[in-house]
């Protein structure tokens, strides 16, 4: 195999200069790679407007033959909701997204991202790289949530900036009972199939129980070896308070590589769990007596692009955050009600936001308060400072989920917001409420300037219809079966929308 890989001029990457040096030269050990782990088959992933890893399946001569050209991808996924209803018409003019070049459902380019190159530990001979898309022209397709998180980030060095992120991340932990797929079940476009019948690994509220864990320690064990296979700084993983719950966390990571991550550890715990009889969902409440709300709470600081300097080190000793840094959380507080769409896009994630609970209800800060939607951690001298937002629900898209935390923060520097003191009373405080449904959110969202310019009105158009179609398709199930006290329960309409996808 020839591991230098002369690039193509004439190839699409190549004429749109579409990689920069650091991709470029990363080329040959992908080549190295594929040769010493005898690789037949390359994953070529990307993320769709749901954070849903879709993909193709190459042979190394094609995978090769994508380094020079990307692939050719078809639109049909954009047209899509949560549950493959069609949303929008692709055969009228503009192909319902008002943009020319998607009349007729056609084709674009996705275009590999060498930096994210794994050999995958539980696919024998598979590798996996993630991509970007882009239209024939070579320009972004500018309903790419990664291209959105990408124009975010550029945003954020363009200043000096850069964003290090930690995840912590819940998600459910299920036995498969029964994963009989009989054709009365098979499901159609926006009627999802039955999921499998499954069964909880524990029982009962038991916060960090040592024995849950170990009652099931074959399969984690399985999780941890193969995320520290792929590379993923994993740290922590425990039993959860909610019975089958489990909490993984994350050592820090810079810029996109965090959203990236996130991606490929919800792909990879979801397919390692189903090869060995479970299922793993990262859907926020599952309709499964007995389980408990599931959250995404994402830890942020910003550092110094030159220094790696945490630039939330307070100055004085008196306070929790650096000026900069209440400028960044006011930012988020400022745009939290609209942020929602991209924090907790789905309508279970609303189950969710309880007074009293351990998930936020209102837009505030605190110092060390899991009563907060933005809990602070660190202080003076303290070189980790940094603050999570809890408002998060696994399911949520990574770009879109930082390119929200990104542009609202920036905005509270660039206009040198003021978050006020912080909460000490988390539920009764004078905060602006969250959103209690998803259409709430998208109402917010709709009137939302900074998101309109900073992601582009025809993206943030785009996904309120998108979400708005999942609503209409929920609100009549609630109708035809006379769902009492919908905003609360979760319905069966929901476990099929989204405990086997996400």
């Amino acid at each position: 195999m020839n591991k230098t890989l002369q690039v193509n001029q004439d190839g699409f990457i190549a004429r749109h200069q579409l990689w920069n040096n650091e991709q470029i030269e990363t080329v040959g050990r992908i080549l190295n790679m594929i040769e010493e782990h005898n690789l037949r088959l390359i994953r070529v992933a990307w993320a769709d407007q749901h954070g849903i890893s879709r993909a193709k399946t190459l042979t190394i001569p094609a995978f090769l033959s994508a380094l020079e050209d990307g692939i050719d991808f078809n639109t049909g996924p954009l047209f899509f909701d949560t549950a493959n209803a069609i949303v929008f018409n692709p055969f009228i003019k503009g192909g319902g997204f008002d943009l020319e070049e998607l009349t007729g459902c056609p084709n674009y380019a996705l275009v590999p991202d060498p930096l994210t190159f794994r050999v995958l530990p539980w696919a024998p001979q598979t590798g996996w790289i993630l991509c970007d898309a882009y239209l024939k022209t070579g320009d972004p397709l500018p309903f790419d949530s990664r291209q959105i998180a990408r124009k975010a980030f550029k945003e954020l060095h363009e200043k000096g900036y850069d964003l290090y992120a930690g995840l912590e991340v819940e998600f459910s932990l299920t036995k498969i009972v029964n994963d009989e797929i009989n054709p009365e079940l098979l499901g159609a476009p926006g009627s999802p199939a039955q999921p499998p019948k499954v069964r909880p690994v524990a029982r009962g509220y038991q916060y960090q129980l040592e024995a849950h864990n170990d009652e099931i320690d074959e399969i984690l064990q399985l999780i941890v070896q193969n995320i520290e296979d792929l590379g993923l700084p994993l740290r922590t993983i425990e039993d959860e308070w909610g019975p089958s719950q489990i909490e993984v966390t994350f050592a820090p990571m810079r810029g996109i590589e965090a959203a990236d991550a996130m991606l490929l550890f919800r792909t990879a715990v979801k397919q390692i769990c189903k090869r060995h009889g479970y299922i793993a969902t990262f859907m926020c409440r599952p309709s499964i007596p007995g389980f408990f709300s599931s959250g995404w709470h994402l830890h942020q600081s910003l550092i110094d692009m030159k220094t790696g300097e945490n630039l939330f080190i307070p100055e004085v000793e008196t306070e929790s955050l650096s000026v900069l840094g209440k400028q960044y959380v006011a930012g988020i507080l400022k745009h939290a009600r609209a942020a929602t769409v991209f924090t907790t896009p789905t309508v279970n994630g609303y189950k969710r936001f309880k007074p009293n609970s351990l998930a936020p209800d209102r837009a505030g800060w605190g110092v060390d308060n899991r009563g907060t939607m933005v809990r602070v951690l660190g202080g003076y001298g303290i070189k980790s400072t940094h603050f999570e937002n809890r408002a998060g629900e696994p399911a949520a898209n990574p770009y879109l989920y930082f390119s929200s935390q990104i542009f609202a923060g920036l905005d509270g520097i660039e206009n040198r917001l003021n978050p006020g003191a912080p909460s000490d009373e988390a539920y009764i405080d004078e905060r602006e409420a969250i959103p209690k449904s998803l259409q709430e959110a998208i109402d917010s969202l709709r009137e939302n300037r900074l998101f309109q310019d900073k992601m582009g009105k025809l993206f943030v158009d785009y996904i309120i219809k998108m979400k708005e179609s999942e609503i209409s398709r929920y609100m009549a199930f609630v109708e035809q079966e006379k769902v009492e006290d919908y905003q609360n329960v979760v319905t069966e309409w929901e476990h099929r929308e989204y405990f086997e996808i996400f």
